[in-house]
This record gives C-alpha cells, structure tokens and sequence, in this order.
C-alpha cells in the first residue's frame, strides 16, 4: 500500500515541545505534533512550511515520540491536520494513553467521527482571512462544552463580523468563544477595548509563543 493510503502511518511537518500559546490551555507545557498539508491558505498564516514536506512517519512512533516528554498535555496542529485521514486514529490513540488531547482544524474539514475525548478547537475563517467560503458551518451543531471556537481576525470589519456570527448562532452557549488579533494586523488592546466596549463574553487571546520568541519555528 502507498504511504500515503496507510491508515498506519501520517506525513509530520515536525513534533516539539513548548508552552500552549493559545485557547484555554494557554501557559501549559505541551507536546505539538504537526501534521502536513492544508487545503486553505488564509491570508495571515504563520506557518506555510506545513504546506508541503514532512515525513511519513509510523503511528506509534509518533505515539513513542509523544511520550517522551513530561506532560500529558498534546496538541495535534497542522496545517490542517484532519486533510489526512488517519489523524483521527491518532488522536483516539493518544487519548488511550490518558492524554489531555486537543485538536486545532481550521475548521473547513468535518469534525464529526472523532473520539468525544478530544478538545476541539475550530476556527471560523472570517472575511479578512480571505478563507471564509471554506467554512464547514455544519461544524456548530456537533460541538461539546469541552470544545473551543476561535475567530482570527484582521481588523473592526473582522470584528463585526464575528460578532455578528456569535449572536446569530448563541456561540457562547455551546462553548468557549475565542477572539483573537492576526498577528501584525490587529492591534490586541484595539481588539480589547472593542470586546469590553460591548460586552462580549468572548476570551481575548494573544498567541503567547510569538510574545516569548517571536517567529521561532517549533516553539
């Protein structure tokens, strides 16, 4: 079977180990993997070397690889990790070892099907993304409390948009709802005084790992 049929076997842009920059896992120490591939390509991406390149690599020896490093916190990031079909075995794999695990989709891609222990965290591709048509809206209805919506946004336009979003589909009511400023594009204490100005109760979210290293690849 090719590698890239193998229900056993995943491209990887790479796997570290850092500090969660973003959603309500912020702060704690965490193991990344990195998936390659991504059908978007939103205007504001930090992270285009995910498009392409990698390694195939077996399950288990990401799994192996995973375990190595003390915590129990692990994230599963792309590019768009979901694009590669046995990223869902990964994740049912990694939440049998009784890890705290959580997935960052872009959210263009179904997140139906995935074990319930995942903590999901889906973007809503605003306007100023210039991904927006690629939102899987069906998404909404098949999230948990236990997961997380989040909004990139590039400026006021992006704002009112996403505001307009949350109203229309009561988001706060089905989980946490992150804003957060496109890095280079969104002044965060702009976004801030917006968010309490109106009283949203949304989290502002600064990317912490760009606060501490700036652009550095695999922190």
């Amino acid at each position: 079977m090719p590698p890239c049929l193998s229900p056993a076997r995943l491209r990887v842009s790479e796997i570290f180990f850092s500090l969660q920059g973003e959603a309500c896992r912020v702060g704690l120490p965490t193991v990344f993997v990195r998936l390659t591939g991504c059908p978007l390509r939103c205007h504001y991406c930090d992270t285009p070397y995910a498009f392409q390149g990698g390694e195939w690599m077996e399950l288990e020896g990401i799994v192996s690889r995973v375990r190595s490093f003390a915590t129990r916190h692990v994230t599963v990031t792309g590019g768009e990790p979901l694009a590669q079909q046995a990223c869902g075995v990964l994740l049912g794999r990694l939440c049998d070892l009784g890890m705290d695990v959580s997935l960052e989709t872009s959210g263009a891609l179904p997140i139906t099907g995935l074990d319930p222990r995942v903590a999901r965290i889906v973007d809503i591709k605003t306007p100023g993304s210039g991904a927006m048509a690629h939102n899987h809206w069906p998404n909404l209805e098949a999230l948990s409390p236990r997961d997380e919506i989040k909004f990139v946004l590039t400026g006021e336009a992006d704002y009112q948009w996403a505001r307009a979003v949350v109203a229309e589909h009561d988001l706060t009511a089905r989980c946490p709802v992150l804003f957060s400023p496109a890095w280079g594009s969104l002044d965060a204490t702009s976004l801030a005084e917006w968010v309490i100005r109106d009283g949203l109760p949304v989290r502002v979210q600064v990317q912490l790992h760009k606060i501490l290293w700036g652009e550095a690849r695999g922190r």
